[in-house]
């Protein structure tokens, strides 16, 4: 059975309407976000594709079978998402139009999740997802609220952003480890 054709299309939920105001630390070098739509699965199973491929380079599989593999992967976690945080805004990042990231918030009573964010490797190393994450930060504490997320063990770099950005680890897993921000820590 071919999992990637026996399910309904992937979709996203119907836009949230907390996206306000970017910083000019984001609307300054041409960012802006929007909410995720239906016709941006293809684009974001090609980002999925690009960030996970070089894990798997190693292996030596044909490429139609590792881009069929991380197909699957990806309509899995995007199934996964939808189910456990179907309240969050899904948002695309763009510059100057054009699509160069994801990221999906979850704004809960407590605090907000950053469900994942991901960038297109050209851009990264620019700051960007510093200054997504920075933004959350300020709605969260201009709420009176904390941010936490989860970031894979293997992935140090995105782990020192999180630490420079004020998030301390809270648990850590052989593979995930559980980051929590408060502003009193920020």
């Amino acid at each position: 059975m071919n999992v990637m054709h026996s399910a309904a299309p992937l979709s996203f939920p119907q836009e949230r309407s907390g996206i306000g105001t970017l910083p000019a630390s984001l609307s300054g070098r041409g960012i802006g976000l929007r909410a995720a739509r239906g016709e941006d699965i293809d684009w974001l199973r090609l980002l999925y594709r690009d960030l996970r491929a070089p894990e798997f380079a190693e292996l030596g599989w044909p490429q139609s079978a590792l881009h069929a593999f991380l197909d699957q992967q990806f309509m899995l976690q995007h199934v996964h998402y939808l189910r456990h945080y179907g309240e969050a805004e899904f948002l695309i990042v763009e510059q100057a139009g054009r699509p160069v990231g994801r990221f999906y918030l979850l704004r809960e009573a407590r605090e907000h999740l950053l469900v994942d964010i991901s960038l297109a490797p050209a851009s990264c190393g620019q700051g960007l997802g510093g200054a997504l994450i920075a933004m959350a930060q300020q709605e969260a504490a201009a709420l009176g609220r904390g941010m936490r997320l989860h970031v894979e063990s293997a992935n140090t770099a995105a782990q020192r952003l999180y630490d420079r950005l004020g998030f301390r680890v809270v648990e850590a897993l052989p593979t995930h480890i559980m980051m929590r921000w408060t502003p009193a820590q920020g």
